[in-house]
């Protein structure tokens, strides 16, 4: 019951803090808590036939388990600084960028190899972008797709299965830092250790916000994404995804001078649904073998909303508006975009018709009676200014799928080293609101994992 680090949550922060000590340092004993289950247990009960919505599973297999929320993602890793997290604001950018690089060959190590790095330098989409009030984030990407991705976790789980404890469908109830160490109750058991690392991610967002009042750490009130992902035929995309495949674009809306980003693209990909305290939210993934590509490019076009004294829920603004897409429309609502514009609800008849097939079962309806109105004219006004660069984005028969919510954590009181208040009590990936992608949260698990090493020296 005694160990010399124990990790909470096996996602990429985990995993990646478990594999640097498991090499450099192997005769740690090393235990992981895993709320989830482990990967190959990991099964949505959604098949499109017998089952065609979410039905509420006690533990979502999307977004907890062994590899987190990114498991079944699209399996693209950004090298960057320009987003995905501010973690260079407390190691450096050219800690982050180098860590990240290792990251990077890791994952080609187990498994990635022949993937493809896309980059954003040179490209003639930049001056475009810029020629019509867009702007084109700068970024390496490593796409996997979510079949090469879940191959690479099923390498690092086989590296780690003997050399650290995992335990899955374990939750952690309580952390407490009792005279220098710290013990966690789990199932009705006690558990100690010198080193605790939390990284519980975005789905664990309620119980850090518990654990930080607990343990008297400092949070700080983040933002919430609120949006629709857009979902169309793969050639209105398709010059821009041959040669970035992701590309991150972000406009300033002329009517509020909102921010509004493109995030996640699926080239032929497939848009799919996820479980986050028990609200259906979208997402979209895509994969790496041909044989499973579809016709459709889709991605998210998201509005980040920060609040000001008093409020501090940001998260509990975004899932009011998710509750209320799942209160009219069972799950997802999906609109076409001349519906939207035209001021009409979307019927099964009206997507029926049209010239776009659905690669998600949703409930046909009008998202003006889900999304604020702010938000909504910042979602048209940007895909009015996406037709510029990518004529056929404003088409009629564009589907628009609400919502989509991207929480973010509360950002956690940490220092250079991502160790809290607590010395030893190390907060990172998502679950901190420093990370917000796959790349960046790996990078803080090995970040931490070489300070403790450094430590023990």
């Amino acid at each position: 019951m005694d160990y010399d680090v124990i990790i909470i949550g096996a996602g990429p922060g985990g995993i990646f803090s478990a594999y640097e000590l498991c090499l450099n340092a192997p005769q740690l004993k090393i235990a992981v808590f895993e709320a989830g289950h482990a990967l190959h247990e990991r099964k949505c009960p959604i098949d499109g036939k017998k089952v065609r919505s979410c039905v509420n599973c006690k533990i979502c297999s999307i977004m907890s388990g062994f590899g987190g929320a990114g498991a079944f993602s699209d399996g693209k890793h950004n090298i960057t600084n320009d987003f995905g997290g501010s973690l260079h604001e407390y190691i450096g950018k050219e800690r982050a960028l180098e860590l990240m690089h290792y990251v990077d060959g890791i994952t080609l190590k187990f498994g990635g190899e022949g993937t493809k790095l896309y980059s954003t330098a040179g490209t003639k989409f930049k001056k475009e972008c810029i020629q019509h009030g867009l702007h084109l984030l700068d970024a390496s990407v490593r796409h996997l797709g979510t079949d090469i991705n879940y191959r690479v976790l099923e390498n690092l789980y086989a590296f780690l299965q003997d050399k650290a404890e995992i335990r899955f469908d374990s939750p952690v109830d309580t952390v407490s830092a009792v005279e220098g160490r710290y013990e966690i109750l789990s199932g009705g058991k006690k558990y100690t250790c010198t080193k605790c690392i939390i990284s519980v991610g975005r789905s664990g967002s309620k119980w850090m916000e518990q654990v930080c009042k607990q343990l008297g750490i400092v949070t700080r009130s983040n933002r919430v994404d609120i949006g629709v992902r857009v979902e169309l035929p793969a050639e209105v995309f398709s010059h821009i995804t041959d040669e970035l495949y992701e590309s991150k674009i972000v406009y300033c809306t002329q009517k509020y001078g909102d921010l509004v980003r493109t995030f996640c693209m699926n080239p032929r990909g497939a848009v799919v649904t996820e479980n986050t305290n028990g609200i259906i939210t979208v997402n979209g993934h895509s994969y790496e073998d041909p044989a499973r590509h579809t016709e459709n490019t889709n991605f998210a076009l998201l509005v980040a909303k920060h609040f000001s004294e008093p409020f501090k829920d940001s998260n509990g603004y975004g899932e009011s508006v998710a509750r209320l897409s799942n209160m009219l429309g069972g799950g997802v609502i999906v609109q076409r975009f001349g519906d939207l514009v035209r001021g009409r609800r979307s019927t099964p008849a009206r997507i029926e018709d049209s010239f776009i097939t659905p690669t998600l079962k949703a409930t046909p309806g009008d998202l003006s009676l889900v999304l604020p109105k702010r938000i909504l004219d910042d979602i048209i006004e940007m895909i009015y200014a996406l037709d510029k660069i990518a004529p056929g984005t404003a088409n009629d028969d564009t589907l628009l799928y609400g919502v989509e919510v991207k929480f973010y954590n509360m950002e956690v009181d940490v220092d250079n080293n991502l160790e809290s208040c607590h010395r030893g009590l190390y907060i990172i990936g998502d679950g901190s609101g420093i990370t917000h992608s796959l790349t960046h949260a790996s990078a803080s698990g090995v970040y931490v994992a070489r300070n403790i090493l450094g430590a023990m020296q």
